[in-house]
C-alpha cells in the first residue's frame, strides 16, 4: 500500500516549527511532505469568490465563513489533491498543531489494513462519537461508522478515491471543511473514525489557533451558540439516518 503523510502548516506560524519537526519524526518511516497552508492573509476576493458559495447546500450553515476558515478548507483541499497527483492509495493527513499519542500507530495501522480507497477515516481528538457499526477491532483499537461525526480535522487517513470525491464534491463550499465532511448524505464517501483517542490537540501550547476568531462581543457569541445550536441539531438528524441507510446497505 502506498501511502505518504502531509503535515498541513502555515509558512509564517514560525512558532510551530520545531512541532512539524517532531511530528515528521514520529511519522517515520513513513515519507512525510509539509503542505504550505493556505495564508487567509493573502487570498485575494477573487480567488475567495471562485470556491465560496454561501447558501450551497441544506441545512444552511448560519454563518459566514471567516477568510481564515475558507483558508483551512483550501489547504485541505491541496492535501487531497497531492494524494491524487502523487497516485497514493491513501494519505494521511495531520495539522501542524496535533501531537501523536502512543497509541497511534496502533489505530493507524488497523486503519490502513481494513480502509478501503474511498474511506476517510477520522482520527478524533476526543471520545464523543458512538458507533452503529464496527467495521475492524484489533487490541484495544477499532474502527466504526459512527452514528452522527464529531468536527475537527486534527488528523485523517484519505483514501485516493475518497480524496477525489471530496475534491469534485467541494469545488464550491459553504461551510467550514469540518462540517463539509459531517454532510455524508451529501458527499457519499464512507467516513469512519478510529477508536481510542490517539492524539492531542496542542494548539494552545503553540500560540494558539490559526483559524477560529477571537474577542468577540457576548451577544455575538449567545447569538452564534444558538444558531449553531439549531444547526447542529439538524445536521445531526440528517446524519442518524444517513447512518442507518448505510449500515442497512452493509456500507
Amino acid at each position: 500500500m502506498k501511502v505518504e503523510a502531509f503535515i498541513i502548516h502555515l509558512a509564517r506560524a514560525h512558532g510551530r516549527a520545531p512541532q512539524v519537526e517532531r511530528l515528521r519524526e514520529a511519522l517515520l518511516p513513513m515519507p512525510v511532505t509539509v503542505i504550505d497552508a493556505i495564508d487567509a492573509e493573502r487570498l485575494s476576493e477573487d480567488e475567495i469568490a471562485r470556491v465560496y458559495r454561501p447558501g450551497l447546500h441544506r441545512p444552511r450553515y448560519p454563518f459566514p465563513l471567516r477568510r481564515a476558515e475558507i483558508a483551512c478548507f483550501l489547504s485541505h483541499r491541496t492535501a487531497w489533491q497531492t494524494i491524487i497527483d502523487r497516485n497514493l492509495d491513501a494519505g494521511l493527513v495531520v495539522e501542524d498543531d496535533v501531537e501523536l499519542l502512543p497509541n497511534f500507530r496502533d489505530v493507524l495501522e488497523l486503519a490502513l489494513a481494513n480502509a478501503r480507497p474511498g474511506d476517510y477515516v477520522r482520527f478524533p481528538k476526543q471520545a464523543r462519537e458512538s458507533d452503529s457499526q464496527v467495521v475492524a477491532e484489533a487490541g484495544a483499537s477499532r474502527l466504526f461508522l459512527p452514528k452522527v461525526l464529531g468536527l475537527g480535522m486534527q488528523a485523517q487517513l484519505v483514501g485516493r478515491e475518497a480524496a477525489s470525491e471530496l475534491l469534485a464534491f467541494t469545488r464550491k463550499f459553504d461551510r467550514p471543511v469540518d462540517t463539509t465532511i459531517q454532510m455524508r448524505w451529501l458527499h457519499g464517501v464512507r467516513v469512519l473514525s478510529s477508536a481510542p483517542v490517539a492524539i492531542r490537540e496542542v494548539a494552545a501550547k503553540l500560540g494558539g489557533t490559526t483559524v477560529q476568531g477571537k474577542g468577540k462581543p457576548f451577544g455575538e457569541i449567545l447569538s452564534r451558540e444558538v444558531s449553531r445550536a439549531g444547526y447542529r441539531f439538524a445536521v445531526a438528524m440528517r446524519d442518524v439516518l444517513n447512518s442507518r441507510t448505510a449500515k442497512d446497505r452493509g456500507n
